[in-house]
Formats: C-alpha cells, structure tokens, sequence
C-alpha cells in the first residue's frame, strides 16, 4: 500500500512528543514493503532542530503552514491508497481534517489517527460545535495510540464507525542499551516537555519526591523547565535530542514516567517514553494508571507509585541488583509483545480487511 501521512514532524522531534511514535510504525510499515509519504507543516522552529535527516524508508514533504503550502501536499498524496490526518499538528489542523475528506479519491482510505485522543474527546466534549465532530463519520476510522475501551466507546458516541488503539511501542534499533553517560548520572531522571495537563503532576511524582531526598540527585529533561523553581538536589538537562535518548535511560539508577492527566484519566495510554525506557533496559517508576499491567507487570517489570513519597521510597530503597532485575524484565517484555513491527501487522490486517475496518465498512 501507499501511504500518505499529514503529522507534525517525522524529522525532529522539538516540542514534539509524537516523534517517536511516527518513526518506529513508519518504518516498520516501510520494511513491511509498503510505500510512506510524510508531509509536515515548516513550524514551531522544528526544521532548524532536526535531529534526524530525512529516512530512506520514508519521503519527506516539509511545506509552508499556509493554506499554499498545504494545497501542495495535498498533491503530493493524490495518489496513495491510505491518507492519515495525525491530529496535533498545531497549524492547519482543522484545514487538513476538512481537506483529506474533500479530496479523497475514489480508490482510498482516509484516516483521522488521534496521538492525543484524551485531549481531543474532551475538547469535542466540551463544544458542541467543535469541527470535528460532524466530520467523524466521514472518516474511514479513527486509530488512536492509546485509551483502551474508555476512548474506543467515546468514538463510537461521536460517531466514529470504527476506532481502533495502536499503541505505542519499541523500535529495538533505535533504544536499546548504551555505555552510562556522565552528563545522566542521577538516583532518578525523568525527561518530558513542560505541559500545562502535565505538570502539577510532575510536582507531585518529581519533585516533591526529589524535596524528600535531598541528598539524592535528581534529573529533569525536556523543554520548558528553564524557569521552574527546583529543590537544589535537581539537574535540568534542558532539551534531550533523540541521539541522547538511549543514554539518559541507562544512566540513571531509576527513569520516572508521568503521564499527562487527561490520558491517566482515560487510561490504557502508555506514552512512547515508557517503551524507550523499557527497550534501553532501564528500571521504570510510573505514576498509577489503569492498565499498566497490559504492558509491564507491576512489581516485576515496571514499579508503581501512586504520589510523590512512594516515589521517594523505591528511590531510597532499590540497590543496583533490583534495578537491574527488573529493567531486563521490561526489556524482554516489550521485545516480546510490544514492537513497532506488531504494530505495523495490526494496521496493515486492518486495512487490508483482516481485522476490524472489514467488519464496519
């Protein structure tokens, strides 16, 4: 198949927390054998912080966030068999929901593939007037990256013919383990952009437990957290590109996960970081969501906190044989059954009338 995909960046991943997601399905769709376009909006200063050139298993179209620019990738995806409208691009969005249904052909598939489901259900929620929502039936399926039975049966109320979780995963070429780095060395590291959904509970599962264990170091990674006020015993590592990503993993004796909470509300919505995390064999604290357990066994691949103290407690507690007993264990779990190559099977069974588009169309 030929697929065209209109998402926020394949090649940088600067405010861009989907990066990762894009690049283990794609080229794990590509290595399937099928063709991939990427077309992106030249925004948000993402092209001046690339960090990745432009793929052999993907072509890459970066055009001006205008109306102009998109006209002509709109052209440039004519002739694919699939057409994907990521949400999140943060210019043209509603333009490009509106364009890919106006301008289907007769031979395609078209695809709202929601990266933010939590944040877009709540949005149409709160508007009744909201664009998306009478364009949802138009679409041929809504995928998402996570959310469970939770964001499948609130598709389905706005009218969604079909919605489909892919979920995040592992790219074991890209993370896996590396040589510790000194630039990461820390008790516990936690790296994510600053969000407004996000950080009162990076106040909660950080920094309030870095406040209760002074003499142990902590790390934070991610834009925006510049001016935030820190306890002293926190590093900020500012932006960490991609390249360092698999290092900042295996320094540290312990790597935080915090889910926004919109999709730790909703559940069932691991983000790309806990698959990284996992991939680069790191032992992983995660903030209390349901359906953790789909992913990594609780105790013994993946340690649960429900606010900041316990946190503080498996930092203080865990020695070097615990960490690394329970970092293999994620690491052969998410090799197992949490691949982007799974993934790519399940979108292609899909759409190729395997699994469950056949069924609602």
């Amino acid at each position: 198949m030929r697929f065209a995909f209109f998402g926020s960046s394949l090649v940088s991943a600067y405010w861009n927390g989907a990066a990762t997601y894009y690049r283990g399905l794609l080229k794990a769709l590509s290595e399937r054998g099928h063709e991939v376009l990427f077309c992106e909006p030249d925004a948000f200063g993402r092209q001046e912080h690339r960090d990745m050139d432009d793929p052999e298993w993907a072509r890459v179209f970066a055009f001006p966030a205008n109306c102009e620019g998109m006209e002509e990738a709109l052209k440039q995806a004519r002739d694919a068999d699939v057409v994907v409208k990521f949400s999140g691009l943060g210019v043209l969005d509603t333009e490009l929901e509106q364009a890919v249904l106006a301008n289907r052909g007769p031979h395609q598939t078209v695809l709202f593939w929601d990266v933010d489901a939590p944040a877009t259900l709540d949005r149409m929620g709160a508007n009744a007037d909201d664009h998306l929502r009478p364009l949802l039936p138009r679409f041929d399926a809504v995928f998402t990256y996570g959310g469970g039975e939770a964001v499948i049966q609130a598709y389905a109320k706005f009218g969604a013919r079909i919605c489909v979780p892919i979920y995040n995963a592992l790219d074991s070429a890209t993370h896996h383990p590396v040589a510790p780095d000194p630039r990461f060395e820390a008790d516990l590291a936690f790296l994510g952009n600053r969000l407004p959904d996000r950080e009162a509970r990076v106040e909660e599962f950080f920094f309030r437990a870095a406040a209760r264990l002074p003499q142990q170091r902590f790390l934070i990674g991610g834009n925006g957290w510049h001016d935030k006020p820190m306890p002293q015993n926190v590093m900020n590592a500012g932006h960490v590109y991609t390249r360092d990503h698999n290092a900042f993993n295996c320094t540290p004796r312990t790597v935080l996960n915090v889910n926004r909470e919109s999709m730790a509300r909703y559940g069932a919505s691991p983000p790309t970081r806990i698959f990284e995390a996992a991939g680069a064999g790191a032992c992983i604290v995660t903030d209390s969501w349901d359906g953790i357990g789909m992913f990594l066994e609780p105790g013994r691949e993946v340690l649960v906190a429900k606010h900041g103290a316990e946190v503080a407690a498996y930092v203080e507690t865990l020695n070097e044989s615990d960490t690394r007993r329970i970092g293999e264990a994620a690491r052969r779990r998410v090799l197992a059954q949490h691949t982007y190559d799974l993934r790519a099977a399940d979108v292609e069974a899909i759409l190729e009338g395997r699994g469950q588009l056949r069924e609602a169309v």
